[in-house]
Order: C-alpha cells, then structure tokens, then sequence
C-alpha cells in the first residue's frame, strides 16, 4: 500500500509490503533525502547533508498523522531519533544502549526537549568532500572538464584529490581496526555549524586521535617541529591540527563527563618523499602506508570501557553541535 503526503517542500511517500513499513522522502526535484522504517523507527539518509531533511519530513508527517490524517501512523517508539547514512537497501540496527560508565549529555533544546542526533558511525571516507567536488562540477561542469584536460588546479580538483585522500588513509584504518578490533573509526564528521569537518576521529586502547589526510601526489614533504613544508612551501597543516584535536578533546568531554585527552595526527597520501627531522607538539605526522604500524605501536592508555563510552559519544552527532 502506498500513501502520499506533502511535508512542507518535501514528498513522503509510505510504502507498506512484504512485512516492511517504510516512509520514503524525496525533494521536489524527485532526488533522494532517504528513508525512514517505521518497524525499527531508525532513519537512513542518502547524504550526511540530508539527515536535518529526513527528520524534518518524518517529524512533520508525524504530526499531520497524529491530526488524523493518517489513523494507521505509530507513535514513534523513542526519543531522541536516531539516523543513520544508508549503507544499502535494508536498514541497520539501532544503536544499542550506552555502555556502564558512560555519560552522554542528551543536550535539550531551548524548550527543554532532548534534539534529535544522528549515527555517524555509517558515514562514507570523504563523503563531505565528495559532495563539495560534485557541487563544484555541477555549478561548473564545462570549465570542469577543461580543466582536468589542461591539469588547471581547481577547487573541483581540491575536493576531489581531498576526498580520495580520505578514503585511502580510511582503509588503513581499516586495516588497524581488523588486526585490533578494540580500535574503531568515524569519518566524514560535521563539527559546527560552519561546514568544518574532521576526516577521521580514532579511537582505541592507545588513545583518540583526530585524523587529517593530506593528498600531495608526486610533492616532496619536509616536517621539523612546527613547520610542515609541501614542495617547499610551508603550510599551516599543524596549526590546524592542533585546533581540531583540542576542539575535540572538548566536545568530548562534556560529551562523556570525563576528560577525553584527543592528540592531532597528519597522515600524508601520495607523496614522493616525506622527511620528519622532529615531531610537532601535541600533533604527529606519518605516511599512509605506515598507519597502521603507528597507531597498533602505542601500548595501552585506555581501558575498555573508557573507550566504549569515548566511541558512543563520537559517534553521535550531537556531541559534535557545540
């Protein structure tokens, strides 16, 4: 059975068969914002940039369904909401509960209601910066292709080169997580309301790391104390590091109501040479294919459930408004 409703700009369709229950939600030029499962009441979003569009929609049917629109629609099963980025055609679990010792703030609105989160822990290695380069060719899709035939670098090229960075430095992390499965990542994660994000945040027994991929094909990398050089020009990579360790390190602890120490790690892709005479302060440098032995190289800092409770608050998105 199939039901349609206007939620303000959006269209949600209810589709009812084979034993599922599903509200599907599209924008008005018939692209996908996701779906939402009504059995399971967990969210899928075809972007992380559709998420605030899925729960709008499903909020705003709700509430029309509860008016008497619809006497079939559920009262939703908990609060907050969870979301989760798609992974493909059948929805994942809910995220479980806490574990013992954790402390993550519900973090209420201006009317003392608890907001509605979304699970990062599904989101894409360089899905951000994938998006921004698809932006940028389609704003721009003849000067686009010209470029890339002239080698012009572009900030189409910049996002593009960025995100297959990311990629490459998440299956190294990959690897680690599959040699010490204490070890668990997020990607792609939204920090602020100003369109920052962190490539990767680690998190394991030897700490919490927020990764940043650096893709410099064939380019010679020079690293001394505070001074990263890319081709022998210096670039603030590690004052920006820095910054996003310690805003981290921040958000985290409130998160979790515990100190959350988070240090800065540069991860260099596709580089010819990388050098490091002296490692910054607070913040380290290594090469991709070296991850792995880097990070499985520290001995163990945190316990279990320390960092059980560090990976639940990162991997919700609230914890990441502030």
């Amino acid at each position: 059975m199939i039901e349609n409703m206007d939620a303000g700009d959006l269209q949600v369709t209810r589709w009812r068969r084979y034993g599922k229950d599903r509200l599907y939600v599209e924008r008005p030029d018939g692209s996908k914002v996701g779906f939402w499962d009504l059995l399971t009441d967990t969210g899928h979003a075809e972007s992380p940039q559709g998420e605030r569009a899925l729960i709008t929609a499903v909020t705003t049917w709700r509430a029309r369904a509860d008016g008497g629109q619809s006497a079939e629609a559920p009262a939703p099963t908990c609060d907050p909401t969870l979301v989760t980025p798609s992974p493909g055609p059948e929805p994942a679990a809910a995220l479980g509960p806490l574990p013992v010792g954790a402390h993550v703030n519900p973090a209420p609105d201006a009317g003392g209601a608890a907001r509605p989160w979304v699970d990062l822990a599904a989101n894409r290695p360089g899905a951000s910066a994938r998006e921004q380069a698809q932006a940028a060719r389609e704003a721009a899709p003849v000067k686009t292709t010209l470029a890339r035939v002239l080698g012009v670098h572009t900030n189409e090229r910049a996002w593009r080169i960025g995100a297959d960075g990311e990629e490459k430095v998440a299956a190294q992390l990959a690897k680690t997580t599959k040699k010490d499965p204490r070890w668990r990542a997020v990607h792609a994660i939204p920090i602020g309301n100003r369109g920052s994000d962190i490539d990767h945040l680690i998190v394991g027994p030897g700490g919490v790391f927020t990764v940043n991929a650096k893709n410099h094909p064939k380019a010679n990398i020079w690293v001394g104390g505070n001074t990263f050089m890319v081709n022998g020009t210096r670039v603030p990579y590690i004052r920006n590091a820095r910054y996003e360790a310690e805003r981290a390190a921040k958000l985290l602890t409130v998160a979790c109501g515990f100190p959350v120490h988070v240090e800065g790690l540069i991860v260099t892709v596709n580089a010819t040479d990388v050098v490091i005479k002296t490692q910054p302060d607070g913040v380290s440098v290594t090469w991709r294919n070296n991850l792995p032995k880097w990070l499985l190289g520290h001995g163990d800092i945190l316990d279990t459930a320390t960092l059980d409770a560090i990976y639940e608050a990162a991997r919700r998105s609230i914890t990441w408004r502030g």
